[in-house]
C-alpha cells in the first residue's frame, strides 16, 4: 500500500489538471434546456443555460464546447445574455482548446464579471450542415425520404449539469426509429427526453432519430458574388451559384406524366425557391447558359423584392443546376462619403432560399479605378486572396478588385461588410476626358486624311477631273449670275412702264449689255479651259451660250415692246398678248438651259 500510494497520487494529479480549466473556475450548468429543430436539411440546436458560479472569485468567460462528431459539421455558433424579455446582448466568442478533450471549443467573454454565488442566464445557438444523411441514400420517384440524425443525448459540456431537458422537433410524425434512453416521450413531431440529473461533464450518450423528412434538400455548391462600384451612382450586384439536390439520389426514370398528375409524387423534389433581393434592387435578371429563364417570378414588397427562382427542370436528389441573377442598386443607399473617405456597407450574402446552405462562397467587390487604402471591417472570419484586377470601358490602369472566400454558411451569415477607401474626386473627370480626347483625335484624323495627299504616285486622270470639276462649279456660278441680269432687267422694264423714265431705261439696257458681255466672256475662257483638258462638256457649255443669246435677245425685244406700249404706238391688248408669247419662249429656253446645267 505504502508503494502504490505515490502513483495514486499522480494519477489524480493528472486527472486534476485534465479538468483544472474546467473546475478551476469552480462553474456549474443548474438548468439546461436544449431544442434540437430538425424540421428542415438543417439541425439547429438552441440551449439555454443557467450558468452559476459556484467558486470563490468572480469569473469573465466561461467555455462552449461541440463534441467532434458534430463539430466538423458546425456552420454558425452564436452566444447572447438572456434576460426576462429578450436577449440583452450577443457575447463575443473566440475558439480556443482544451488539452486532452476531443472536439471544437470557444471561449465566450462575458459583458460583466459573474460573482462568486451568481448565476446567470446564456443562451446558445448552433447551425450545423449535412449532417442529416438519407437512408436509404437512393429512392424512387413516388417513394418519401428518410433521414438519419446522430447527436449527444446530454449537452456536450466542461461543467457538470445540475437537471437537463431535451427537445427534439422532427419535419412530421412519421418517425422509424430513435433511441430511447431515459423513457422518452414521443408526441406527434415532438420527442422529449430527461429530465437527466447530475450529468458529468463531456457526457456523450448517441441519440439516433431515423424519420421521414421531405424538406427541400438544397445546397449551394458554390456560388460567386461580384459586386462592382460606380461613383456615379449606380452598384451592380450578379451571382453565379452552383446548386445541387443533396437529398436521397433519385433511382430509376423520372416520369413527367407521374409527376404533373400525381401530388405526392417527387415529394422530396424542388419545383421553385424564393430569393430575397434588397428593396431597391432594380432590373433584376435571372439566366444560365441558354439564355433567359422566363418562368421566374417578382415581386416588389415594402421591404425587399422576391424572386421565385423557378429552374428549368425539377431538382431530385443527385440533380444540379447553375444559374446566374443579378440587380443593380442605387449607390446614395450603400456608399458614405467625407471628403475622399468612402465606406460601402452591403451584405456579404443575400438570401437565396431558405435555411440556405453554402459550401463555398466567393465574393468578389470591384472598386472603381485609382482607390487607394483599402480596408475590410468583416462580421465574422473570412479568407482574403490577393487582390486582382479588373478591366472594363475607359480604364487605363485597372480597377482594384478585393477578393475573399469562406466554406460553411448558413442564413446567420448574412451579414453587413463595410470596405474603407480613399478616393480623389478629380478621377472622375477622367473617363469624360477619355471620350473628349478619342473623338478629338478621330476627328483631326479625318481632317488629315481628308486634306493631304498620301499617294505615292500622281494619277494624272485624277488630276483632270479634278480641274474639270473646278471649271464646272465656275461655270454654273457665272451663268446664274447671268441669269440674274434678267430678272434684274425685267424690274426695270416694269418701272419703266410705271416711270415713263426713259433716261433709266437706257442705263439698265447699258448695265445689261456691259455685264453680260463680261460674264460671257468669262464663261468663253472657261469653255476653252475644258476643251484644252479634252473634256466632252465643252460642247455643252457652248449650247448653253447659244442658248443664252436667244434669251438675251428676247429680253431686248421684251423692252423694245414697252417702248412701243409707252410712246402709243402699239395698243395695250396687243402688248400684253406679245409680252405672254415673248415669255413663254424665253422660259423654254430657260429650262433648256437648267437641264444642261444639270448634265454637268
Amino acid at each position: 500500500m505504502t508503494r502504490r500510494s505515490p502513483l495514486v497520487g499522480v494519477c489524480l494529479l493528472l486527472l486534476a489538471a485534465l479538468y483544472s480549466e474546467a473546475s478551476a473556475d469552480g462553474l456549474v450548468n443548474e438548468d439546461v434546456k436544449r431544442t434540437v429543430d430538425l424540421s428542415t436539411h438543417l439541425a439547429k440546436i438552441t440551449t439555454e443555460i443557467a450558468l452559476s458560479n459556484q467558486g470563490r472569485s468572480a469569473v469573465n468567460s466561461f467555455i462552449l464546447a461541440v463534441e467532434s462528431g458534430l463539430a466538423p459539421h458546425l456552420a454558425y455558433i452564436g452566444a447572447s445574455v438572456k434576460g426576462d424579455e429578450e436577449d440583452d446582448g450577443t457575447l463575443g466568442l473566440q475558439q480556443t482548446t482544451m488539452p486532452g478533450q476531443s472536439g471544437e471549443f470557444y471561449k465566450v467573454q462575458l459583458t460583466s464579471s459573474l460573482a462568486a454565488g451568481a448565476q446567470l442566464k446564456v443562451k446558445v445557438e448552433m447551425t450545423f450542415s449535412h449532417v442529416l444523411k438519407p437512408f436509404p441514400s437512393h429512392i424512387t420517384q413516388a417513394e418519401r425520404q428518410l433521414v438519419v440524425f446522430q447527436g449527444n443525448h446530454y449537452l456536450y459540456s466542461p461543467y457538470p449539469t445540475r437537471s437537463q431537458t431535451t427537445r427534439v422537433r422532427l419535419a412530421s410524425k412519421t418517425v422509424e426509429s430513435y433511441t430511447k434512453l431515459g423513457n422518452p416521450n414521443k408526441n406527434d413531431e415532438i420527442i422529449e427526453y430527461g429530465p437527466f440529473r447530475d450529468v458529468s461533464p463531456f457526457s456523450e450518450d448517441t441519440m439516433k432519430i431515423h424519420y421521414e423528412n421531405n424538406t427541400p434538400f438544397l445546397t449551394i455548391s458554390s456560388i460567386t458574388r461580384t459586386i462592382e462600384v460606380s461613383h456615379w451612382g449606380n452598384i451592380a450586384v450578379e451571382e453565379t451559384v452552383d446548386l445541387r439536390h443533396t437529398g436521397a439520389v433519385l433511382k430509376g426514370a423520372f416520369s413527367r406524366y407521374d409527376y404533373q398528375r400525381q401530388s405526392d409524387s417527387g415529394i422530396s423534389s424542388v419545383k421553385s425557391f424564393k430569393t430575397i433581393l434588397p428593396a431597391s434592387a432594380q432590373d433584376v435578371y435571372y439566366r444560365d447558359e441558354i439564355g433567359n429563364i422566363s418562368t421566374s417570378h417578382l415581386q416588389v414588397l415594402d421591404d425587399s423584392v422576391e424572386v421565385e427562382v423557378r429552374p428549368r427542370f425539377p431538382l431530385f436528389g443527385g440533380w444540379k443546376t447553375h444559374y446566374i441573377i443579378g440587380y443593380n442598386l442605387p449607390s446614395y443607399e450603400y456608399l458614405y462619403t467625407l471628403g475622399d473617405q468612402y465606406a460601402l456597407k452591403m451584405r456579404l450574402v443575400d438570401h437565396v432560399y431558405d435555411d440556405q446552405v453554402i459550401d463555398s462562397m466567393t465574393v468578389k467587390i470591384i472598386l472603381p479605378e485609382g482607390a487607394r487604402n483599402i480596408h475590410v471591417d468583416t462580421p465574422y472570419k473570412i479568407d482574403r486572396m490577393p487582390n486582382q484586377l479588373h478591366y472594363t470601358y475607359l480604364d487605363t490602369f485597372g480597377r482594384p478588385v478585393l477578393v475573399a472566400t469562406k466554406n460553411n454558411l448558413v442564413e446567420q451569415h448574412i451579414q453587413d461588410v463595410v470596405v474603407h477607401y480613399n478616393f480623389n474626386k478629380i478621377l472622375m473627370l477622367q473617363e469624360p476626358l477619355l471620350v473628349v480626347g478619342a473623338f478629338y483625335i478621330l476627328f483631326f484624323t479625318v481632317i488629315i486624311y481628308v486634306r493631304l495627299d498620301f499617294a505615292i504616285t500622281k494619277d494624272p486622270a485624277a488630276e483632270v477631273r479634278m480641274k474639270v470639276a473646278s471649271i464646272t462649279e465656275q461655270v454654273l456660278t457665272l451663268v446664274n449670275k447671268r441669269l440674274g441680269l434678267y430678272r434684274h432687267m425685267d424690274e426695270v422694264v416694269n418701272r419703266y412702264k410705271q416711270s415713263r423714265d426713259t433716261g433709266a431705261l437706257n442705263s439698265g439696257r447699258k448695265s445689261l449689255e456691259a455685264d453680260h458681255r463680261t460674264l460671257t466672256n468669262e464663261i468663253s475662257s472657261l469653255q476653252a479651259r475644258l476643251k484644252a483638258e479634252g473634256s466632252d462638256l465643252a460642247d455643252k457649255v457652248g449650247e448653253v451660250q447659244k442658248l443664252d443669246g436667244q434669251v438675251k435677245e428676247l429680253v431686248c425685244r421684251s423692252c423694245l415692246e414697252a417702248e412701243r406700249l409707252v410712246a402709243g404706238k402699239v395698243k395695250k391688248e396687243a402688248y400684253i398678248e406679245s409680252d405672254k408669247t415673248l415669255a413663254g419662249k424665253r422660259q423654254e429656253l430657260i429650262s433648256r438651259i437648267d437641264s444642261l446645267l444639270d448634265a454637268l
